[in-house]
């Protein structure tokens, strides 16, 4: 009897040690020892390391990992603080600001309305909003004879300008690759009449008025809180639910996804990271109507590790399907040519797909990703990617926007892989 309960105890021990990294995640989403999926377990607690060495640079106040490779979590860990000035050690089911790291579930939303027929990517926004009809484009003064639109423009610095006619209308691709030109920084935004957001029905129809920053089709300029938000409007059209109720119930819930809100639950407040030395307060316990596209979802590193399990798969996760292999692979393609080249305008071997950076060339890009991966983040440092190649997806949750922390976990993750 007494070597059964020591035997018990002793497995029960093994078992807490082999899930120690992932003991906080749901039991229906599988865990494996590294070696099992082709990567390295001593490798992958580098990525433990580089946290700190952030943590301890002042870079980040801390963060939570999440790896999986082929179905399987061998990587979830919280780092650091969630609360400086109260001291509490960083959680893994902390809730994070997601600002456009929002952005890829409309990617879905829009790949489901494709898959069920009710929209195509070629359609004319005015065929569901009509104040989109003969839009206008924003071009310099001088030369009066060649139309020219600048890339940027300061609100306050407006110069002299003129409006042509847009020479194509806006199609909903546009919208889902910032390739619309609407309100994306340049001079059109500029000199743009602005409404208020109270709901995606109220606002949205105004946007007619807006002035575009440059001809449809033609730059990559991204519209960080609007274009996105014009597709949400077309759901709501085509599917006849509100877009906050379409997310949460063909998404959120099929993926298990319990902690992704836009109003957050007042019994989870006391979960969100909170930053030394920053008013986030604008951020957070709000109560919104405008549910929006671009921004404005809170979340965790496991909800999210989820969302991207679903798309590595193709499509599907927990016995629940939300999209075809073939339109993951739509959504995850480079659709602008060499169109996109980062913010920066000059990253090679990249490329933009439905709401979703593409790695096109990893040498040339210098990225710790394979080619074919795909993924964003938001300004708060959240990033999230799918790797089909490597059958591999990874989440890096941040609220302290920071470059080189976001690097050097992918690339830890990267040099773990071992087959």
């Amino acid at each position: 009897m007494f070597n059964n309960l020591k035997f018990s105890a002793t497995l029960c021990l093994l078992v807490v040690c082999v899930l120690g990294a992932t003991d906080t995640l749901a039991a229906d989403l599988p865990t494996a020892e590294p070696a099992q999926v082709g990567m390295s377990a001593e490798r992958l607690e580098r990525i433990s390391a580089v946290m700190q060495r952030h943590i301890d640079a002042g870079d980040i106040q801390g963060a939570v990992t999440a790896v999986a490779r082929r179905g399987k979590v061998v990587h979830f860990k919280a780092h650091g603080l969630m609360d400086v000035e109260e001291k509490r050690p960083m959680a893994e089911d902390a809730i994070f600001i997601m600002m456009s790291s929002t952005k890829p579930i409309l990617g879905v939303a829009a790949m489901m309305m494709i898959e069920e027929g009710l929209i195509r990517p070629t359609d004319e926004v005015s065929r569901y909003i009509p104040e989109f009809k003969d839009m206008q484009v924003a071009v310099l003064a001088d030369p009066a004879d060649e139309d020219i639109s600048p890339y940027s423009v300061s609100p306050g610095n407006r110069p002299a300008h003129r409006l042509v006619p847009a020479e194509r209308p806006i199609t909903i691709q546009h919208l889902l690759t910032h390739t619309s030109g609407l309100l994306s920084g340049g001079l059109g935004s500029a000199v743009s009449p602005r409404s208020p957001r109270e709901s995606l029905a109220s606002y949205i129809p105004t946007l007619g008025e807006a002035i575009l920053d440059f001809q449809p089709g033609t730059r990559w300029s991204y519209s960080p809180a609007t274009a996105l938000d014009v597709v949400a409007r077309i759901i709501e059209i085509v599917s006849a639910t509100p877009y906050d109720e379409f997310v949460q119930t063909r998404i959120f819930e099929p993926l298990g996804m319990k902690d992704t809100h836009y109003n957050m639950p007042p019994d989870k407040e006391s979960r969100r990271v909170m930053i030394a030395g920053r008013d986030m307060s604008r951020f957070m316990n709000q109560t919104t109507g405008y549910f929006s596209a671009s921004y404005g979802l809170s979340s965790t590193a496991e909800d999210y590790l989820r969302f991207e399990q679903m798309l590595v798969n193709g499509g599907t996760l927990l016995g629940n399907r939300l999209l075809s292999p073939r339109s993951v692979t739509m959504m995850g393609s480079n659709h602008l040519g060499d169109l996109y080249k980062g913010f920066g305008r000059n990253q090679e071997g990249v490329g933009y797909g439905y709401t979703v950076g593409v790695i096109t060339d990893a040498i040339a890009s210098n990225s710790r990703r394979s080619n074919g991966a795909f993924g964003w983040g938001g300004a708060f440092g959240t990033r999230s990617w799918t790797d089909p190649k490597e059958g591999l997806t990874g989440v890096i949750m941040l609220q302290q926007p920071h470059p080189g922390t976001q690097y050097d976990f992918e690339n830890a993750v990267q040099q773990a892989i071992i087959e």
